[in-house]
């Protein structure tokens, strides 16, 4: 085959593979969004700590639980092309070109290393940013809007309460 049918062919299997992985991961993102809005809703008063507050919380923690799926995505957004491809018989005619099974997997196996690399490159900083905000607000939430504990160049303190009594517990 001709080098621009060969190029054409591997640009709409990446694109195919690029469309399948972003479906399946706004599906997931919008799920997993729901369950953690509703987890937020029971682990806080609303009417203490505010809706725009628990929007937040899971909004900061959404990014975490798309990170720890990623694996299951890339699975299933293969699975998901491979599967529709054969149904639309669009294997066959790649076959029936002379492309080999090894070469159809090209295009697909260069847009998962891509989207690792971002994954590596610039999720992971984002999921370590809005997770330790996600502690914070929530670790403030839960005390009254002031952590307990505090470290600084003294030593670790303890507060007690309500009261302005500070225990220091290592120095």
């Amino acid at each position: 085959p001709p080098q621009e049918i060969r190029m054409t062919l591997h640009l709409y299997f990446a694109r195919k593979f690029a469309m399948m992985f972003l479906g399946l991961a706004t599906v997931f993102g919008v799920l997993l969004s729901l369950l953690d809005f509703v987890d937020q809703l029971r682990r806080f008063d609303v009417e203490e700590v505010g809706f725009a507050n628990v929007l937040l919380l899971t909004a900061l923690n959404a990014p975490m639980g798309l990170y720890e799926i990623l694996p299951l995505l890339m699975i299933l957004s293969t699975v998901a092309l491979f599967i529709g491809l054969a149904r639309s018989s669009e294997l066959v005619v790649s076959r029936a070109i002379g492309r080999s099974g090894l070469v159809t997997l090209l295009a697909p196996v260069t847009v998962a290393m891509m989207i690792g690399l971002l994954a590596l490159s610039t999720i992971n900083p984002i999921v370590a940013a809005t997770s330790k905000r996600f502690h914070a607000l929530s670790d403030a939430f839960h005390a009254g809007g002031e952590s307990a504990l505090s470290i600084g160049r003294d030593g670790i303190w303890l507060r007690q309460g309500g009261n302005e009594k500070k225990l220091c517990v290592y120095t």
